[in-house]
């Protein structure tokens, strides 16, 4: 059978690390692949990881045919939910998964609407079909998207950032949790030139980048050009949402501290 695997699909699939995959692959080996690899035609939907070992060793595997999907969108908002409800996904990762999902959602609902206004006049629940798509959309909102991905609304303001502004190699490391997203929306903030350099520095040159644009916004005069005042409405704003970020990230940092051994 030709099973497909999507890249873009696989781009939602967390790599395994060394030791979960020579774990599953023991297992496999040992007591062959018990679970059937589902499928949605010939796309592979859930069990990327399974297939790649079985496929390497020649083990037989079984294939189970979803009829949940209608779309390839369907396959991506599945997914997307899938990783959404995990606890080991980051909270750079949340938040760009629920932007995605967004990003599906908001081109369904286009559509519709746009089906609708080519729609004869005789016809209005093709109209209300389109209405009904609008206002299912949960992610319509800054405050739905961050409540999708359990973020703070100022963090996906900064993942917003981070996505349309920062070089690829920033994008890498605050992936990797060499920085934070407050940390990765600061240094987006500088030309492309100085984030890769920055980020070819490792984790203390992004570090030193970071504190480098704050304290520039810090000493902004109000005659500068385009400058604010520094207790401005819009600078106090602007620092709530970098205190609340650093937070979260310690926040998250502590959780992922090993428990203390018993005493």
């Amino acid at each position: 059978m030709n099973i497909v695997v999507n890249e873009d699909l696989k781009a939602y699939i967390d790599p395994l690390t060394a030791d979960e995959h020579d774990a599953l692959q023991r297992s496999l080996l040992t007591e062959g692949c018990r679970d059937a690899l589902v499928l949605w035609g010939d796309v592979l939907v859930d069990g990327h990881n399974r297939y790649g070992i079985c496929q390497k060793h020649g083990i037989p595997f079984q294939t189970l045919q979803s009829t949940q999907f209608t779309s390839l969108e369907d396959v991506h908002l599945w997914m997307i939910d899938q990783h959404l409800g995990r606890r080991s996904v980051s909270d750079f990762q949340r938040g760009v998964l629920a932007l995605r999902k967004r990003e599906i959602l908001s081109g369904r609902a286009q559509h519709a609407q746009a089906v609708a206004d080519a729609a004869p006049v005789h016809a209005p629940q093709s109209a209300d079909a389109a209405t009904g798509v609008a206002a299912a959309d949960p992610l319509h909102s800054r405050e739905g998207i961050a409540k999708a991905a359990r973020l703070s609304s100022n963090q996906v303001v900064m993942i917003e950032k981070i996505q349309k502004q920062a070089a690829p190699q920033v994008v890498a490391a605050v992936k990797s949790g060499a920085i934070s997203i407050n940390a990765a929306a600061a240094v987006a903030s500088l030309p492309e030139q100085e984030q890769v350099a920055a980020a070819l520095g490792g984790r203390d040159e992004l570090r030193q980048a970071a504190k480098r644009v704050r304290e520039t916004k810090k000493r902004v005069k109000p005659d500068a050009p385009g400058g604010a005042e520094p207790d401005s409405v819009e600078a106090l704003k602007a620092r709530i949402t970098e205190l609340e970020a650093e937070n979260a990230s310690l926040r998250q940092q502590l959780a992922n501290l090993p428990a203390p051994p018993a005493l």
